[in-house]
């Protein structure tokens, strides 16, 4: 995981180098949080290492049970109405377990426990993660609001801080469940 805070998908140390200030700046990790928790956000799952995970979905009759995590690294135990089943097949990098035999019965109870995530991000997550961390930390969080005579226009950090092709292309690589557009 990048450093010693599992929160941060990217090194204080590679952020530090682009601010010139040291890796400990209180605002540089504000940053650099804003920025991974922003990433995570856009891509709905942790990225990082998560161990023994119990997801529980709804079966809905097709052969695909979509979980909200990849890269998934282990699956430890799938029920199905309380009963274990083995009988599915494991896409590790999307996320996704396919029955093997029939579907996953519409309306049963589905647990699911499992190990996902990147024990260090990949470093495309790392350098788009560091990029926003930059623009969040440049921002004045002081000026919020520009008058000119009785036009007012408020600024909000968020609004603020646009993002890159680059972050784009790295979200897009990286989001699960892609369909619903949420």
């Amino acid at each position: 995981m990048a450093g010693p805070d599992p929160l941060l998908l990217a090194e204080p140390a590679e952020l530090a180098k682009f601010l010139d200030l040291p890796a400990d700046d209180v605002r540089l990790l504000a940053a650099l949080h804003a920025a991974s928790a922003r990433f995570r956000g856009a891509v709905r799952h942790p990225v990082t290492r998560v161990t023994g995970d119990v997801e529980q979905a709804d079966g809905d009759g097709t052969r695909v049970l979509h979980l909200r995590a990849a890269p998934v690294t282990v699956v430890h135990l799938v029920t199905v109405d309380g009963v274990e089943v083995d009988d599915y097949r494991v896409l590790r990098r999307s996320g996704v377990l396919k029955r093997t035999a029939g579907v996953w019965q519409a309306d049963a109870e589905i647990d699911v426990t499992y190990d996902h995530g990147y024990v260090v991000p990949p470093p495309e997550v790392a350098e788009v993660v560091v990029d926003q961390a930059r623009a969040i930390y440049r921002l004045d969080p002081a000026i919020q609001q520009v008058s000119t005579g009785s036009d007012a226009v408020t600024f909000a950090a968020t609004a603020a801080v646009g993002v890159s092709a680059q972050w784009t292309s790295a979200v897009s690589a990286y989001r699960l469940n892609r369909g619903d557009g949420a």
